[in-house]
């Protein structure tokens, strides 16, 4: 049994024994996602079968099942006959923290990296200007960019941010949000809206995935600890790669 395995199996006894009334099959499928978040079970990785997790776990083949389910359900892992069961290439991505794409993928373990398309100042368009608290026409600064995860590409994402923002833009290199910081501005908190739909011709140039898989579409308002719009966004996302997760 490989090292990340043997790890994984450790951990299973260790929340298992916990003594709370979450039922076993929840503590296995979060265990197994820590492991995902944390890089310890990797993109491929095929898991023990449900014989050896009950045997080294103690816990029913049933209890395994229903746990596999979960997270076959959740797009973590992937169950073929004959061929076991499979880590997923998913992003959990928290709509909650103002932590940006390439922050919330780094500290899942995974290697972020950005192809920028366009970079340039536009005049705002309406929609974006009820968002960001600009006049229609206003000088905005419309970045464009496809979204890597460990060399996958994942999402198409475009940003509109006030041009009084952005006094460099060549300087952004993969993360908006660390220019931010080193210009001393934080982002605090998001607004986010997401939906779904079937990709179209611009998505499909960039990124190849079948046409009949709808693709997420996640629009997001950033703002600062003075509750500042800083940064309006459209995410178009693979819907086969991406969890979202928002937290009461």
């Amino acid at each position: 049994m490989e090292q990340a395995h043997i790890r994984l199996i450790d951990q299973l006894k260790e929340r298992i024994a916990a003594a709370d009334n979450t039922p076993l099959y929840l503590k296995f499928a979060e265990t197994v996602k820590d492991a995902v978040r944390s890089g310890q079970l990797a993109h491929g990785n095929i898991l023990p079968g449900e014989r050896d997790f009950s045997g080294l776990t103690g816990i029913s083949r049933i209890t395994v099942r229903k746990a596999m389910q979960r997270l076959e359900d959740e797009g973590v892992v992937t169950r073929s006959r004959g061929y076991g069961t499979q880590i997923n290439n998913t992003l959990e991505y928290s709509l909650k923290e103002a932590r940006g794409f390439s922050q919330q993928v780094m500290l899942r373990g995974k290697t972020p990296n950005t192809l920028w398309v366009n970079k340039r100042v536009i005049a705002c368009p309406s929609e974006v200007a009820q968002h960001l608290g600009l006049e229609e026409g206003a000088d905005v600064f419309l970045l464009k960019r496809i979204r890597y995860v460990d060399e996958d590409a994942v999402s198409i994402e475009e940003s509109w941010v006030p041009v009084a923002l952005i006094h460099d833009v060549d300087a952004i290199g993969v993360s908006l949000y660390d220019y931010f910081r080193s210009q001393h501005i934080y982002p605090q908190r998001t607004q986010s809206r997401v939906s779904a739909r079937m990709p179209d011709a611009d998505f499909q140039a960039h990124i190849t995935l079948d046409a009949s898989v709808p693709v997420l579409v996640i629009s997001q308002v950033a703002l600062d600890q003075q509750n500042r719009p800083i940064e309006y966004s459209v995410s178009v996302c693979r819907s086969d790669l991406y969890v979202f997760v928002c937290e009461a």
